[in-house]
């Protein structure tokens, strides 16, 4: 499984890369914080939302403490996505936060 690291994450938004992420918190949980311009899906819904997503692109999952999101990263890759898991999650972040 591929991951990468919260300040490297914020290294790539801050030179304007685009980044594609995916929080799997639950609803209040990301109600009190998040990375601007994730897309919200919740874990338990990943699997009934996952056309949403295009295999194409590359996400970065994100999580509390990158548990949840490994979880995702594990399930997306097994179904042929790109996805990397932020290790550390919300609790390594350090950027903005709305």
């Amino acid at each position: 499984m591929k991951t990468i690291l919260p300040e490297e994450v914020k290294k790539k938004l801050e030179a304007g890369e685009s980044v594609h992420l995916i929080d799997v918190r639950e609803v209040d949980e990301v109600e009190s914080g998040h990375i601007p311009g994730i897309k919200h899906i919740p874990l338990g819904l990943l699997e009934f939302r996952m056309n949403e997503l295009d295999k194409k692109t590359p996400y970065i999952m994100v999580c509390r403490s990158g548990g949840r999101s490994g979880q995702a990263t594990a399930f997306l890759e097994s179904q042929g996505f790109n996805v990397t898991n932020m290790a550390g999650g919300m609790l390594e972040w350090t950027g903005e936060v709305k």
